[in-house]
């Protein structure tokens, strides 16, 4: 499963390159485009619902992941922060190997086995598989679009046109 993740997603990756790259260098190069929270290992106890909803709403994008964006642990964690990358989302990173704890609460909060798992204003939208569905439908722009987030690809789909009638 994690080499077909990493194969679609190189697949989806080489089918938006184009577009990225005639994409201004300020649009396509970001700054900072996530917090990683290392309090998340702070404490070994039980992680309740009331906490978890704090922590979904802390962005309008939320990621639990096995690792840091600059350092993903997993195939699948890194697929989404890849995705998140070439839409230039800002988000928030909680690294769920660093405590026991947050990484069996946000399953339970879920319902959903697995990890990454991602949230758009605060409602959970799913882990790698859903999250590369919506990206290569185009579903994920529109759903970032309804919290104010501009996809870079959008943003680098839309200046084609002008470039193309500048020539």
């Amino acid at each position: 499963m994690n080499r077909i993740c990493q194969s679609l997603l190189r697949q989806s990756y080489q089918n938006h390159r184009g577009l990225v790259a005639g994409a201004s260098a300020s649009a396509s190069t970001p700054s900072v485009l996530s917090r990683f929270f290392a309090a998340d290992a702070a404490t070994g106890e039980a992680v309740d619902k009331a906490t978890l909803d704090k922590l979904v709403r802390t962005n309008k994008v939320v990621v639990f992941m096995k690792g840091n964006p600059q350092a993903p642990r997993c195939g699948f964690s890194n697929a989404v922060v890849q995705i998140m990358r070439m839409h230039g989302v800002q988000y928030d990173a909680h690294d769920v190997l660093q405590n026991e704890s947050l990484r069996q609460g946000v399953k339970d909060y879920t319902d959903w086995p697995t990890i990454p798992q991602v949230f758009i204003d605060g409602e959970f939208v799913g882990g790698c598989d859903i999250l590369l569905q919506m990206h290569q439908s185009g579903d994920l722009i529109e759903e970032l679009k309804k919290v104010g987030i501009v996809s870079e690809l959008l943003k680098a789909e839309q200046a084609k046109p002008e470039d193309e009638k500048a020539k």
